[in-house]
């Protein structure tokens, strides 16, 4: 792999005592742990800040009572949903470091550490493979957890990874559909563990700024130059029982509800590949689905004022897509079901009835 130098194993080795040392004399010397940009030797400016104010959700009266717990958020949902906040979206950044080592999915400087996935172990394989000269982080801790996180935020920083060294990232065994997305949209990463960096540039690439924005619909459309696009009503995207537990008691009723009133397409993504998902998805006008990663499929392909509807389980409300459709200028809703034993359940006049509160 260009730019990639496999030393030999006495070099190796050398590189393996020397992050001992550094990680022992950290630990010893009970340094308080810094963050990585604490200590790069140069930062700049990718992109400016922008500032918004974010709109209403669209749901129906009394569902924002039903919300008992919430997940990726410091307060009650109430606020975000209601609209009438005004953000300021941070701007994006470079920060260049030097003579940095990745160990066992954690990233170490002096006294700063970055973890980028779990260990594989309790104590860390201490053992350094290989040496890049100058490599960019892209990947981020929640894009290596979840598939979500990983397609619109994590390749979204891929072309600013490219501009910079090469790509790197920390991800071992990829999800069932990033290697036909990886092929679509031109990516060809490193991925590296247990390796010394004698140049390494990550990225502060989270906050909804207008740079983002346009990287965000650059990858859209290289998505979907690879099909006949035709606007169609919309997608019901079953999540099922895969990733995280919030099963929908009576999701297979909701979505052909809709497939039979609404027209809408009905989609297991678990069961299908790349082109089939982006073709089913292209030209949707509103997604629908329990709230998740699969819903990403088809939210990343929406245009400018078309829908998002996510269905939530009254005890893990997550507003992420009200975010992304703020900044893509998309419409966003949610209705929030009914505790049913170990699942929840939605009423489909309520589903109905929050779609027609959307704009044509």
């Amino acid at each position: 792999m260009s730019g990639i130098h496999i030393e030999t194993s006495r070099k190796c080795s050398s590189w393996s005592f020397a992050a001992i040392t550094h990680i022992l004399k950290t630990k010893l010397a009970r340094i308080p742990s810094r963050t990585l940009e604490s200590v790069a030797v140069k930062s700049w400016e990718i992109a400016p800040n922008v500032t918004s104010v974010t709109p209403p959700a669209y749901f129906l009266p009394d569902q924002i009572e039903r919300i008992t717990g919430w997940r990726f958020a410091n307060e009650h949902p109430r606020r975000v949903v209601e609209g009438g906040i005004t953000i300021d979206h941070g701007s994006t950044r470079g920060f260049l470091l030097k003579d940095v080592w990745l160990i066992d999915g954690a990233f170490y400087k002096d006294d700063a550490h970055s973890w980028m996935s779990p260990r594989s172990s309790r104590l860390p394989r201490i053992h350094i493979d290989n040496e890049i000269d100058r490599g960019a982080v892209y990947c981020t801790a929640g894009g290596n957890k979840w598939f979500g996180s990983w397609l619109m935020d994590d390749c979204v920083t891929y072309p600013l990874a490219c501009a910079e060294g090469i790509p790197v990232t920390t991800k071992k065994e990829t999800n069932l559909h990033a290697p036909g997305y990886e092929n679509w949209l031109n990516m060809k990463p490193a991925r590296v563990n247990n390796t010394f960096f004698r140049e390494l540039v990550i990225f502060g690439d989270l906050n909804n700024n207008q740079h983002k924005h346009q990287r965000f619909r650059t990858l859209k459309e290289r998505l979907l130059s690879h099909v006949n696009v035709s606007a169609h009503p919309g997608v019901f995207l079953l999540r099922g029982a895969s990733g995280d537990p919030r099963l929908l008691q009576n999701e297979m009723e909701l979505a052909e509800y809709l497939r039979d009133r609404r027209g809408f397409r009905i989609l297991d993504t678990t069961k299908i590949a790349v082109p089939d998902i982006v073709a089913a998805c292209a030209g949707a006008r509103t997604v629908v689905g329990v709230e998740g990663s699969q819903l990403i499929h088809g939210v990343i392909l929406l245009q400018p004022g078309c829908s998002i509807l996510t269905l939530q389980p009254p005890d893990r409300f997550v507003s992420s897509y009200k975010h992304v459709a703020d900044r893509e200028q998309n419409h966003f809703g949610f209705v929030v079901g009914k505790t049913k034993g170990e699942a929840f359940y939605i009423d489909p006049v309520e589903v109905e009835r929050t779609l027609d509160l959307f704009p044509a």
